[in-house]
């Protein structure tokens, strides 16, 4: 058994809606995510948007427009009247219960409330469709077995039991349906995994359930050596281990989402990625493959900030590292890349929420400069020092026309960092994929 992930785009439209029912039907007895239907979480986050600023006639207004949209999917989805019927029910209340939330406080709680109709949308016109067509399908309501602790992080012993037994339950189904992204937290609130979550649904319920074989399926074949966006002439990579699909998940592709790959890793699950448009594609394969020697692919990660702390007290001086991290972790900013030397320590950041308080505390330490409007460029592949290749090399020398502001190589086997100009990026970007491709 498999769990096959489908992303917004892959349900954005009637049209493809059916395309994925199709593809479920004939992949066999598995268990099936889905993300919302493309727009609609921007639709949702925009209400809750006016909600918080106290708008209620904004709110209504995206609401009306949601519910205008969904009238039409439901009108060209379905060809029974039995099927429209309920669909046209469920949504009206959906809907009015989104309604409600105008009418009283609101707070973050009821924002992921309503964040989460969503998923609870796409998966129950879906389980409508796959009745009106003749597929036994079972809906698994997320909310019922997906939990996070107080830390944030999967109560995976919780999820293994509930889930578990609620796949047991129906033993004769043909495919089990659940929604990605939402669940509860330890206080039994609504919650969420964050944007993109629906990937660390699928590997989550991958992981629990040790099923054969995580696949994403999304509008792309693959992850590609370089962002066609940006790039001409780039090509799927077959082929990654763990670490490097981690690398460029967090770095820039967006097509996986950084956190499905560790609970897949760690039970060494293949993760697939899988184009819905060309289901026949090979895609990529993600798995704890033997390092092969090679390039793999260049990804880029926009809005960062670097951060320069220069003071002669670090100088055969011990402690002063820790006290600089400290700051970070106090304003709960993660740091990207790191560059150190006798007198100076540099890093990158792209959470700037707390920016002005971080560099007023740093300025106890010594003189602070602010680099803005930098791009991360990751080149990922095999990189271990003693492998003989002289990849990094190439790659300085592929960026030989732009100013690099920093390189970090190293800290992984599997990654070289280079920081630029933000402007620089599709001039890089180009150059390294001539270069290394």
């Amino acid at each position: 058994m498999k769990v096959l992930k489908f992303g917004g785009t892959s349900v954005g439209t009637p049209e493809r809606m059916r395309h994925v029912a199709s593809l479920v039907r004939e992949s066999g007895r598995n268990i099936v995510v889905l993300s919302a239907m493309s727009g609609t979480t921007n639709s949702l986050v925009e209400i809750s948007d006016y909600l918080h600023k106290h708008n209620v006639p904004g709110a209504q207004e995206t609401v009306n427009s949601l519910r205008q949209k969904y009238a039409s999917v439901v009108d060209e989805l379905y060809s029974h009247k039995n099927s429209k019927q309920r669909a046209t029910e469920y949504l009206d209340r959906i809907f009015n219960f989104i309604l409600r939330f105008t009418e009283g406080e609101f707070g973050l709680a009821e924002e992921k409330e309503i964040l989460a109709q969503g998923e609870l949308i796409s998966t129950m016109l879906m389980q409508l469709y796959f009745e009106e067509i003749g597929v036994k399908s079972v809906l698994l309501p997320a909310l019922e077995y997906m939990r996070i602790t107080r830390e944030g992080e999967p109560d995976m012993k919780f999820i293994s039991s509930h889930l578990r037994r609620m796949v047991e339950i129906e033993p004769d189904a043909e495919v089990w349906l659940t929604q990605g992204y939402i669940c509860r937290n330890d206080r039994g609130e609504v919650d969420n995994l964050r944007r993109g979550g629906s990937d660390y649904s699928a590997s989550i319920i991958g992981a629990v359930l040790n099923l054969d074989e995580i696949q994403i399926w999304t509008d792309i074949d693959g992850m590609h050596t370089g962002d066609p966006r940006f790039v001409n002439n780039t090509r799927p990579v077959s082929r990654l281990h763990f670490e490097e699909a981690a690398e460029l998940a967090y770095f820039g592709a967006k097509i996986l989402h950084p956190t499905c790959v560790l609970p897949a890793k760690l039970h060494n699950i293949p993760v697939r990625l899988l184009n819905t448009l060309e289901p026949s594609a090979q895609g990529t394969t993600i798995a704890n493959f033997a390092p092969d020697g090679t390039v793999k692919a260049v990804a880029a990660k926009d809005n960062v900030t670097a951060i320069k702390i220069k003071s002669g007290r670090m100088l055969l001086a011990y402690g002063f590292l820790h006290k600089v991290f400290e700051i970070f972790d106090n304003y709960h900013t993660a740091i990207d890349l790191m560059a150190t030397s006798e007198v100076g320590v540099t890093v990158t950041i792209d959470d700037t929420r707390h920016l002005a308080d971080i560099v007023d505390e740093l300025k106890r330490f010594g003189t602070v400069s602010v680099d803005t409007d930098m791009t991360i460029i990751c080149i990922v592949g095999d990189f271990a020092w003693d492998n003989g290749h002289d990849y990094c090399c190439q790659a300085v020398e592929a960026l030989k026309p732009i100013p690099v502001r920093m390189i970090s190589y190293g800290g992984s086997n599997y990654n070289i960092s280079m920081l630029i100009k933000a402007s620089d990026k599709v001039e890089a970007l180009n150059l390294l994929n001539n270069k290394l491709f």
